[in-house]
């Protein structure tokens, strides 16, 4: 089923984030965030005043919850869909944001965005390689979480818009680590990834990456980030630890390990 070029409003939920700092509209039937583009957010090292431009922004959660934390920021989005690129301006005008969202392919982006840099890019580009989930029946669903375009891509769309000493931010599933890794770094320096696991003891299911144009300190793996408490999911309602409690529900930053 082809994508609407805008959403109709009885096909739209209004879903409040960070404890209720946000309210987005996203499609009943289609992509919808979860954790990921908060977490994604809160990890961005972002000042009052700084540009931020994120790639494949969907209806424009990740930079919305940016905005939310970090006042005054510039955003840019670009979003392939043309419904979601339009659920992104709304959201950010019904929520008092001032963001320029284009509607363009990240191969070919517009002449005028070419010319633009930014001090941040982030990315919450589709987890799964061509082929390598069960593709969705809704095509918003599918393009979101299906790679149509190489990462490859997204990461030369995101060092050429960088400003220099500008820092990328992405999140990615874990197993395409080295794929992001052979495609930063002949593009950008100081690499971090911070692993997310969803338990202790658990292997990390999603990675962080910050990688900064320019940069020269050496890569760090950082250990990884525990999301829940406990071993195991033991009753009903939220087991999220202290620390990412407070980024989903308060809209703190990540606690990012320091130097």
């Amino acid at each position: 089923m082809a994508e609407p070029a805008v959403f109709a409003a009885e096909e739209l939920s209004s879903d409040g984030f960070l404890g209720g700092k946000l309210t987005l509209m996203q499609p009943k039937s289609g992509y919808r965030a979860g954790v990921d583009p908060v977490l994604l957010a809160a990890s961005v090292n972002a000042r009052p005043g700084q540009r931020v431009l994120e790639l494949g922004c969907g209806a424009g959660q990740a930079m919305l919850c940016l905005a939310a934390r970090v006042a005054d920021l510039a955003l840019t989005g670009v979003e392939l869909q043309p419904a979601y690129a339009d659920l992104a301006r709304r959201n950010a005008a019904a929520n008092g944001r001032e963001a320029r969202v284009w509607t363009a392919d990240l191969a070919d982006l517009p002449a005028e965005l070419r010319q633009q840099s930014f001090d941040h890019v982030i990315a919450n580009p589709p987890y799964y390689r061509p082929g390598a989930h069960s593709p969705a029946q809704d095509a918003g669903r599918a393009t979101a979480l299906g790679e149509g375009t190489p990462l490859d891509l997204w990461f030369d769309a995101a060092a050429r818009r960088l400003a220099p000493k500008g820092y990328l931010h992405m999140i990615q599933r874990a197993d395409r680590l080295p794929d992001m890794i052979a495609a930063v770094q002949a593009r950008l320096g100081s690499l971090e990834v911070l692993p997310l696991a969803p338990r202790a003891g658990r292997a990390a299911e999603l990675v962080l990456l910050r990688a900064r144009k320019g940069g020269r300190a050496a890569f760090r793996l950082h250990a990884p980030l525990v999301l829940h408490d406990g071993a195991a999911h033991l009753c009903d309602g939220e087991d999220y630890s202290p620390a990412i409690r407070q980024v989903l529900r308060a809209g703190a930053a990540l606690p990012w390990p320091a130097a």
